[in-house]
């Protein structure tokens, strides 16, 4: 990989899972990261997952769901056996992962956080995610990704 890496992708590297890293030009007046992706990319929205931080009865917790939807808070916090849920501060999101907003991975973070992937990602060979900072996917297997971060799989997309 050319440039610099993230610990996303130093992880799958020192894990010597299977993927791919594909880069293109973040436009800054952007603000839907994962749709600038799919299109940048020329891939199918659906296959394009972005990685939200929520907090269920007060724990972070992440949801890795596609681009075209919207995380379901209610069936996030069934899935990791809570009660409620809501979208966890942006600060303490970047603070607990080590990322930024639109750069968030669900791989290699600080902290390691409960994360739940949408159902809907085993219906593909592969998925992206972000690879730690805005402009970076990595393309890999859903069981990957799933075994990785000790996921759960549920649907969580509204």
């Amino acid at each position: 990989m050319a440039g610099k890496g993230t610990p996303a992708t130093a992880l799958l590297t020192r894990r010597k899972v299977a993927h791919t890293v594909h880069s293109y030009e973040h436009d800054p007046r952007e603000s839907s990261y994962g749709l600038e992706a799919a299109a940048a990319l020329g891939v199918a929205e659906e296959r394009v997952f972005k990685t939200l931080v929520a907090e269920v009865d007060g724990n972070l917790t992440v949801g890795v769901v596609p681009v075209t939807g919207q995380l379901n808070l209610k069936a996030l916090a069934a899935a990791v056996d809570g009660k409620r849920a809501r979208m966890a501060d942006v600060e303490a999101a970047q603070r607990a992962t080590g990322y930024v907003l639109g750069g968030i991975s669900p791989l290699g973070q600080r902290t390691r956080l409960p994360v739940v992937v949408d159902a809907s990602a085993r219906r593909f060979d592969t998925v992206f995610c972000s690879g730690g900072r805005r402009g970076l996917e990595i393309e890999l297997a859903p069981d990957d990704l799933v075994a990785l971060t000790a996921a759960r799989v549920a649907s969580i997309a509204g």
